[in-house]
């Protein structure tokens, strides 16, 4: 007679590290997808706050450079416009060195008390001696329109 071995039921194999390890890449694959949208929501959030103040500020210096100042002084703030005339604005203007280029490097929108405001940061060429300079340009938010009030 011939000895037969009792047939051992083979083990499963442990997949406890296998499992947990799909469970983790599963969570940090939701929390970054989470992430991404919130940043892009984020981002497109801020720039919608930006962007109009960054174009009041552009269409004020463009008008300016263009020596279109009564739309210029159009874009100014009550505030100013109270305290300057349209030819008083326009003498002012005339007399400084004209602008050749500029850059909006960047706009800081706040709130403060329901008050908005924004300061864009300019840095501009002077068409004759060519030199460079930075100036902050404050604007304020009137009847849901930026106006510069300088």
């Amino acid at each position: 007679m011939t000895y037969e071995p009792m047939m051992v039921p083979r083990q499963k194999p442990n997949r406890t590290t296998r499992t947990v390890l799909i469970v983790v890449a599963a969570v940090l694959v939701v929390c970054c997808a989470v992430g991404a949208c919130g940043g892009f929501w984020f981002y497109r959030s801020v720039k919608g706050a930006v962007e109009p103040a960054r174009a009041a500020a552009v269409a004020f210096l463009d008008d300016v450079r263009a020596g279109n100042y009564p739309g210029a002084y159009g874009r100014l703030c009550d505030e100013v416009r109270e305290t300057m005339t349209l030819e008083e604005f326009a003498r002012i203007q005339a007399a400084q060195l004209k602008i050749s280029s500029y850059e909006i490097v960047g706009v800081n929108v706040s709130n403060y008390n329901g008050r908005v405001t924004a300061t864009a940061t300019v840095q501009a060429v002077q068409e004759t001696t060519g030199a460079q300079f930075t100036q902050g340009m404050r604007l304020v938010k009137e009847e849901g329109e930026w106006r510069v009030c300088q």
